[in-house]
């Protein structure tokens, strides 16, 4: 079963872009060769500070890396990740069940009416409830017994 996950790493601050464009095909190989494939990388954030030094760099070159295939496909692209020495930091996080939620609570707002949510709802079932238990009881005439003094 394909999953989606995105897949953000930082690059040290002096990978030149040579360097940069080998390791992004190397990676689409990668995935590739695990019966994976990389949908997209974005590249819009580029060169930020860091909040905190890491592996003694202030600075880091920020990607975003789209991926679809099962869960070996990312173990695998991690442990890349994990001994290539241009990535200082990455992380990893599936979007695929994030989507679906999404789907569904966008669905379920189709499918109501504006002003018609559960509490109006309940109220429309409680009032063709007692307009039917009312149509009933005027239906069947009331016999009273005479009151006895």
């Amino acid at each position: 079963m394909d999953r989606k996950y995105e897949v953000m790493f930082i690059l040290r601050p002096d990978t030149s872009e040579e360097d940069l464009e080998k390791l992004l095909k190397t990676m689409e190989t990668n995935v590739a060769a695990t019966g994976g494939k990389v949908t997209g990388f974005d590249r819009s954030l580029g060169k930020r500070r860091l909040a905190y030094t890491v592996k003694k760099f202030q600075d880091g070159i920020y990607i975003l890396a789209f991926v679809e295939g099962p869960g070996t496909v990312l173990k695998e692209l991690e442990r890349r990740l994990r001994v290539q020495e241009l990535v200082i930091k990455f992380i990893t996080v599936r979007t695929d069940v994030e989507e679906k939620r999404l789907a569904k609570v966008k669905k379920l707002r189709d499918s109501k009416q504006r002003g018609q949510g559960t509490q109006g709802q309940a109220a429309a079932a409680a009032a063709a409830a007692a307009a039917a238990a009312q149509a009933e009881t005027a239906e069947v005439p009331a016999t009273v017994p005479p009151a006895t003094v």
